[in-house]
């Protein structure tokens, strides 16, 4: 991801992805400033989200875990979410993956602002629940990319069928799986 990121550098109105979204960079106001805003919030909150479920962190440095959260939860719901659900509207593949992309970003805002509520009203099983969710929405972005791989060396699909299918494999998949994780939690 940090390498997908550098390609974002230096900042150019051309430059990887945005090579295929010349039409919004020169017609939509913010465009260009709202997804470099996405690109650089998210690595950070990918790479900030990592340290949150380190056990020994937790344990014996949890100022380090209350710290780097309140920046994690500030960055996704003050830049990432908004800026993503911006994006989104406008995403390859038509309307179901602009579906997919702005559903992403609302329930990725939602789950991190519960999380976070969760905390401060000192629920710490509602806190690490709604956390878990948010950051699997967060690692969307590394599936989505993993996906587009498989699916490229299996199927070949069209540029566009694969948009919107990996615009929905990104994050659903990511989601079950941590339900069925926090359920099986539950259990014990």
């Amino acid at each position: 991801m940090a390498q997908i990121t550098f390609h974002y550098l230096p900042l150019r109105k051309n430059a990887a992805f945005l090579q295929i979204k010349q039409t919004e960079v020169s017609e939509i106001p913010f465009y260009i400033f709202l997804f470099y805003l996405h690109v650089y919030s998210a690595i950070f909150v990918l790479f900030t989200g990592f340290t949150q479920f380190n056990s020994v962190i937790l344990k014996k440095q949890p100022i380090i875990h209350r710290n780097i959260g309140k920046l994690y939860v500030f960055t996704v719901l003050f830049l990432s979410a908004p800026s993503g659900f911006f994006i989104g509207i406008f995403a390859n593949g038509g309307f179901y993956s602009q579906i997919s992309f702005v559903s992403l970003s609302l329930l990725w805002f939602y789950f991190t602002l519960k999380g976070f509520l969760a905390i401060k009203s000192k629920n710490i099983v509602l806190h690490k629940t709604f956390m878990l969710r948010s950051f699997a929405l967060t690692f969307s972005a590394v599936t989505l990319r993993l996906w587009k791989v498989v699916l490229v060396y299996l199927f070949q699909p069209s540029p566009m069928d694969l948009y919107q299918i990996i615009a929905w494999l990104g994050w659903i998949p990511n989601l079950l799986i941590i339900e069925y994780y926090i359920y099986n939690k539950s259990k014990k």
